[in-house]
Order: C-alpha cells, then sequence, then structure tokens
C-alpha cells in the first residue's frame, strides 16, 4: 500500500510529539516535512527517526547547526517555508500545531498543498480564519479541528442539524489552581502555574489553562469554526477532563463525547479509520476506560476574570488579534518572573483601555499584512504596559 504523505508543523511540541508517536505505529504515512523552532536534540532525534524530504528549522542557531549536522545527507534543511512549495507539490496531511501568531502563515501556505489539515493551532484561527477559510474553499482542502473540545463539537454536530441545538458548552479543567484560595493567586510561580493536573501540554497554553484564557480563545475559535452565535456557547468547569463538549438539544436531550485526557485519541481519530486506542497504547489506569461520576460546577469568576473578556474579543473586527497577542506577551513575560500571575488578566483589561484600542479593533483582518501590523501593535501596547507597572 502506498503511503500517504505527511507534514507536522510543530514537531517538537506535545501535539507534534503525539503525532509521531501515531505515526511510528501505524506504519501508513511517510514523514515529508517537519517543522520546529530550536529544541536541537528533539528535532536531531526526530529527523533521524523519520527521515523527512523537508526539515525547516525557524531558530537561526539551531538551524546552522542543524544543517551542518546534516550536510552529507538527503533532506533538505531550510530556516522557513519560502521555498517548500519548491520541493513538496501535494501532501495527503498537515499537522498544523505551530504554537501562537507564528503558525497562522505556514496554515496559510498549507491550505495550498494539503488534501486535509488537521488544526491545532488555535491562534491560527482566531487571528487569520478568512484566510484559512478562504484558501481551504479555493483548493478544496478539508479542514479538521483536533483540539479536543473543537474535535469533540465537530464530532457531535456530524448528527444534527443547527436549528435542533439549543447549547454548546466547552468543558475547562480548571487548571492547576482550580481549589486554591485566591488570596494565594498573587503568589503563583511558573513553575506551578505550568503543571496542569490532566493534560501534558506546552508552558504557553499550560499557563493559559491555569487563567482560563485558553476557554476564552477555544469560544472564539469555536465561532470561526461552527455556525452559531456567541448566545449559544457556554463554559462549564469539568476538573476530570473526561467529557470535552456537550450539545444540549431543543428536544431536551444532551449529549457528550468523552475521552480519555490524551491529545493522541484525537489527533489518531482523525487521521486513521477504524483506530484502536488499546491496541495502539496500552494505559493501565482504567479507571479512564469507564464512565464514574462526572463533575460539572459553574465558573468563579472572581477567580478567572478572564471569562469577562469574551463578549470583547468577539466585538470588534481585529478584537481577538489585539486580546490574543497582548496574551503572548504577558504569559511570557510571567514565565520569565517579569510580572505575577495575577498580572496577565489585569494587564490585558489595561490594553483594552489604550487610546487606540477601539480603532486598531475595528480594522478589518483581510490580509497578512493587516494581521501582523494589528498584531504587532498589540505586543507594543503590552510591553509599554509592563514597563509602566515597574516604575
Amino acid at each position: 500500500m502506498k503511503k500517504k504523505k505527511i507534514a507536522i508543523l510543530g514537531s517538537t511540541g506535545s501535539i507534534g510529539q503525539s503525532t509521531l508517536e501515531i505515526i511510528k505505529k501505524s506504519n501508513i504515512f511517510k514523514v515529508e516535512l517537519l517543522a520546529a523552532n530550536k529544541n536541537y536534540l528533539k528535532i536531531i532525534k526526530q529527523t533521524e527517526i523519520f527521515k523527512p524530504k523537508l526539515l525547516i528549522v525557524s531558530n537561526k542557531n539551531v538551524f546552522l547547526k542543524i544543517k551542518q549536522k546534516f550536510k552529507n545527507k538527503k533532506i533538505i534543511v531550510l530556516n522557513n517555508f519560502d521555498l517548500v512549495q519548491k520541493y513538496i507539490e501535494k501532501i495527503d496531511v498537515c499537522v498544523s500545531a505551530i504554537p501562537g501568531i507564528a503558525g497562522l502563515e505556514p496554515t496559510i501556505l498549507f491550505t495550498k498543498i494539503s488534501k486535509k489539515i488537521l488544526l491545532a493551532n488555535k491562534e491560527a484561527i482566531i487571528c487569520g480564519w478568512s484566510l484559512i477559510k478562504k484558501n481551504s474553499t479555493k483548493y478544496k482542502t478539508e479542514l479538521v479541528p483536533i483540539d479536543s473540545e473543537h474535535f469533540s463539537i465537530n464530532t457531535l454536530l456530524k448528527n444534527f442539524s443547527k436549528d435542533q441545538i439549543e447549547k454548546i458548552y466547552i468543558t475547562a479543567s480548571g487548571g492547576p489552581f482550580l481549589k486554591l484560595n485566591i488570596k494565594k493567586f498573587k503568589d503563583i510561580k511558573p513553575k506551578d502555574a505550568i503543571k496542569h493536573p490532566k493534560w501534558n501540554m506546552g508552558k504557553k497554553i499550560s499557563v493559559d489553562s491555569a487563567t482560563l484564557m485558553n476557554k476564552v480563545l477555544e469560544i472564539t475559535e469555536a465561532l470561526k469554526l461552527f455556525p452559531f452565535n456567541l448566545s449559544d456557547y457556554e463554559i462549564i468547569i469539568h476538573p476530570d477532563s473526561l467529557i470535552h463538549a456537550i450539545i444540549k438539544l431543543n428536544s431536551g436531550i444532551s449529549i457528550y463525547l468523552h475521552h480519555v485526557p490524551d491529545m493522541k485519541i484525537p489527533i489518531a481519530n482523525a487521521l486513521l479509520e477504524n483506530f484502536n486506542y488499546k491496541k495502539f497504547f496500552s494505559k493501565k489506569n482504567t479507571i479512564y476506560d469507564k464512565i464514574q461520576n462526572l463533575n460539572f460546577t459553574t465558573i468563579d469568576k472572581k477567580k478567572f476574570p478572564s471569562v469577562s473578556l469574551i463578549p470583547e474579543m468577539n466585538r470588534g473586527k481585529s478584537s481577538a488579534i489585539i486580546i490574543n497577542a497582548a496574551n503572548e506577551i504577558f504569559v511570557d513575560e510571567f514565565l520569565n518572573n517579569n510580572i505575577n500571575f495575577i498580572d496577565i488578566i489585569s494587564y490585558l483589561k489595561l490594553v483594552l483601555r489604550d487610546k487606540n484600542y477601539i480603532k486598531t479593533s475595528n480594522i478589518s483582518s483581510d490580509s497578512i499584512k493587516k494581521i501582523y501590523n494589528i498584531d504587532n501593535w498589540a505586543r507594543k501596547v503590552a510591553l509599554k504596559i509592563i514597563k509602566k507597572n515597574r516604575i
């Protein structure tokens, strides 16, 4: 059987690593391209195992080292995506998992040369959905969300029409500080914020989970992906992370999607037909194989003030780009111990009070250039806020 060609954007991150684990065990894919940033050792290991035709390393220093390492191999090593189409004409599947705004242009590029894209970059969807959708329609590229929540919504909606649905619930674990006294939030350290109780994720998304900003972003992502209004969505806390989305029908029936807190589930089900989890991955903890007591609670808005940003996130033409960019800056500054955990959301609210916010948020995001200009403006404002509050 001829193997399917696959590209993985963000191969050294948690999504990329999970995807490669599935590929290694399925034996039906040929890795055509790997794209990573600066994790030298992981890039070397992945390249030696999967032998991609094309390797893209965005960090300049790491790129030079990798290029030297593989100078006598039949692997093309590039520092950016500019020449991808020179070497790759068409692939079967692309997994888009480069975090942050950096994943936008590569995602748009691969809508032109992929039959199917598995979307795991919420920032790309939030900031550039109109461009992604336009290209996917033009080039007949199938788009499949693989974030657990949106994968679940997408799966559940296949059996129902829009007018049958009353409400869509997106679940949140509550992160590592769900039960922590709010008075102790000011003392939270980066090492504590990245310890998610259920999921194995990168640092940035782990902090977003701790502030619940990930759900603010996911609501906006859902509004792009599915034909519903903001009032149709609600976030509920579900610490077990076993239910990822619930749809409530007009008939009074609610239907949910249940799976273990492992991203290999949505990835593999999007990649493979008749995927059998137990054959691929032995999991000794059988509690996940049984539907136990399922706990759901409402959000404590004093503890998680990020949810108050949801209306503003979806008000202006480019509000989401601004809030997303500023959040990236504040999370990075927190991880570098330059601001406190509670500053992340309070500073985000200060961005909305900038004198040029309303004007900038109403700029149309219908081109890459405009998106980057808006993104850059937000980052400058965020850094200015940090500088001002250090004095």
